[in-house]
């Protein structure tokens, strides 16, 4: 490829430059953690969204270490040519009585999850009910099925009920949505939502990405957060939020499992999650079945935050989660912003265009078990004076 092939990607990226769109990645010096280290200097961490803190838990380190000792590092290949790893079942299963579902299966991440659920469970003829604001990889997987996509209003029952009734050409029908909304914070009415799948005799899917390790009894998500246990079809999570470590999960009705392991793609075609990842979710689970500690102080620090930045005049949005969204309105202001955070030692990075829509711009705050009083007063005095400066309070 000549320099002139590719010279449209330059001004695509000055352009994003210019409009206050283009994304800056900071170098992590230092274990994920509450804290961490950049450019040599420690910054308090609102980014990650290692909400128990987790990522850099000793008993997760312990595990890894004894695993790799016992079973190497990789899993050789997929898992229906090279065989599957007993460690891969071990944590299927706890997964699974964790959930209070029939059965899980495991991927290499929640994005590729929902590349494997939706395809495999509609395609061309079929329809999916997605709500407007779900997360980029249920946008991909269900643009990967060619099933008709009818987009329905954010939460909206009333209007999910309406483009049901509106569209009557299918062969099978899937209602699709994130349970905790990333950006906002806000839980999806999935009671509701259930009540009109069962109506209609529809598929009923959650992404809980969010929701794990956050909702629910101990953390164990959204439908147990609803009571809905055996009552939501699938139930797809990450392991790389809340567990602190990497992986995908689809929970849900025993058949549905068994027909992702013959025809989920990403499942089929890629390889399994390492050893050392493996090892590290089982224990993530089992400190979660042991005790909601961690959970419960990732609440009551999320409480205190939010209740002393609405205090101080900020605008967060409608968070009824640890997420909370500081909003700025326009990119260039939520850059400036993050960059000051920044230089007084706050790590919180500035939310744009695409990822939001365009005049939302924000701070996206990540709460965690991994922060002390101490920590939040710290980053309560920092936004408090750069909101001041900035004339955003």
């Amino acid at each position: 490829m000549t320099d002139k092939a590719i010279a449209w990607i330059d001004d695509e990226i000055a352009a994003l430059k210019a409009a206050g769109l283009f994304n800056r990645i900071r170098t992590i010096e230092s274990p994920m953690d509450g804290h961490v280290t950049i450019d040599g200097r420690s910054l308090l961490n609102f980014c990650a969204n290692n909400y128990l803190g987790l990522a850099n838990h000793p008993r997760l380190r312990t595990a890894v270490k004894d695993a790799v000792d016992k079973y190497g590092v990789g899993p050789g290949a997929v898992r229906t040519i090279a065989g599957t790893m007993s460690l891969h079942i071990e944590l299927e299963q706890k997964l699974a009585a964790f959930k209070g579902a029939e059965a899980c299966i495991t991927l290499q991440s929640g994005f590729t999850a929902n590349l494997a659920t939706i395809p495999a469970l509609v395609g061309r003829g079929d329809v999916i009910f997605s709500d407007e604001l779900n997360h980029a990889s249920i946008i991909d997987g269900s643009r990967l099925s060619r099933a008709k996509i009818v987009r329905y209003n954010h939460n909206d029952v009333a209007d999910l009920r309406q483009k049901i009734a509106e569209t009557t050409e299918y062969g099978r029908r899937l209602i699709v949505t994130d349970g905790v909304f990333s950006m906002d914070g806000d839980i999806a009415p999935l009671d509701k939502i259930c009540e009109v799948a069962e109506e209609n005799d529809i598929l009923l899917m959650v992404d809980d990405a969010h929701g794990e390790g956050v909702l629910g009894e101990g953390g164990r998500g959204i439908v147990d957060h609803f009571g809905l246990h055996g009552r939501v079809d699938i139930e797809v999570g990450t392991l790389s939020k809340a567990f602190g470590v990497m992986g995908g999960l689809v929970a849900g009705k025993q058949p549905v499992i068994e027909w992702l392991r013959q025809r989920g793609r990403p499942f089929l075609f890629s390889s399994a999650l390492t050893v050392p990842d493996t090892a590290a979710c089982l224990a993530a689970v089992e400190m979660l079945q042991e005790s909601t500690e961690l959970v419960d102080r990732l609440w009551n620090n999320a409480a205190l935050f939010k209740k002393e930045m609405q205090n101080l005049g900020f605008d967060t949005g409608v968070t009824q989660t640890p997420i909370v969204p500081v909003m700025l309105g326009e990119a260039p202001l939520a850059q400036k912003f993050s960059q000051r955070l920044f230089e007084e030692g706050v790590f919180a990075m500035a939310i744009g265009f695409p990822t939001v829509p365009r005049g939302k711009a924000r701070i996206r705050v990540m709460n965690s078990a991994a922060h002390s009083h101490d920590d939040l007063e710290q980053a309560l005095d920092v936004f408090s004076r750069v909101g001041k400066e900035l004339g955003v309070i």
